[in-house]
């Protein structure tokens, strides 16, 4: 049963791609938008195209929700209907709601510099500090603040019913993730955690027998049981969580 679940724009299928953490992280600045009552559908294909110019981006393409905010930042960002593949030019201009904007004004409009805070767990570091994990995607030398695992969920607990979207960066590669059935649950744990995929996180829901879940909102294609949206279990997310991506006004008021 679902208990809450947060407006976010069509779910998209990004093929053999490798820009998960582009989707979901745009994904999360969509939802924050439509939430506040500003509607925002922002291009993928944009910021894969501009990751091009990233000298020291690796050839896969690979990277972090932080490296989305980081890239739109720096080359800006355009409408999704400006630019929906990547097999033509970027624009030059983007407009909205018959206004023009240059790259970078669009960017800010929908992304503030520092609007948006990375948080991982691990227990080898000193909690409440932030560090540089040696995550192969983290390629750009990102720093995120770690804190206990238990704090990483309550937090994204807390975006999402204060009407904030998420972006997830975990583990897909146990048993106990389905994305056919349209759910992740512990089963197995081979007792270490990858970096594999980032889904954004859109909702919060439990079952029959009280267990809690977030709803996900994958780039996979709307081929499953939930139409693209599927079901992380509490356990999962505390096993296999690498990091998450949110609003960083949510840490301050956390704070006080």
């Amino acid at each position: 049963m679902n208990d809450v679940l947060l407006s976010y724009t069509p779910i998209k299928d990004q093929d053999t791609s490798q820009v998960c953490w582009a989707y979901a992280m745009l994904s999360t600045i969509e939802t924050e938008h439509i939430m506040m009552g500003d509607s925002v559908h922002l291009s993928v294909a944009f910021v894969e195209k501009a990751m091009e110019a990233c000298k020291e981006a690796p050839a896969s393409k690979r990277g972090m929700g932080i490296t989305a905010v980081n890239i739109i930042q720096k080359y800006g960002l355009v409408p999704y209907n400006s630019m929906r593949t990547v097999d033509i030019p970027k624009p030059r201009l983007a407009f909205m709601y018959g206004a023009e904007y240059t790259l970078q004004e669009f960017a800010r409009s929908v992304c503030a510099p520092g609007e948006y805070i990375g948080l991982m767990s691990d227990s080898d570091l000193p909690y409440g500090q932030t560090a540089v994990p040696q995550w192969k995607d983290n390629w750009e030398g990102n720093a995120l603040l770690n804190l206990p695992m238990d704090s990483l969920l309550s937090i994204t607990e807390r975006a999402i019913r204060t009407g904030h979207g998420v972006c997830w960066e975990g583990d897909i590669s146990e048993q106990g993730f389905n994305w056919e059935e349209g759910y992740a649950v512990t089963s197995l744990w081979n007792g270490r955690t990858t970096d594999d995929h980032c889904m954004a996180i859109v909702g919060l829901a439990h079952d029959e027998e009280g267990e809690q879940y977030f709803i996900m909102k994958n780039s996979w294609g709307t081929k499953n049981p939930y139409d693209g949206l599927m079901y992380l279990s509490y356990g999962y997310f505390l096993r296999k969580t690498v990091a998450v991506f949110l609003y960083r006004q949510l840490i301050c008021s956390t704070s006080r």
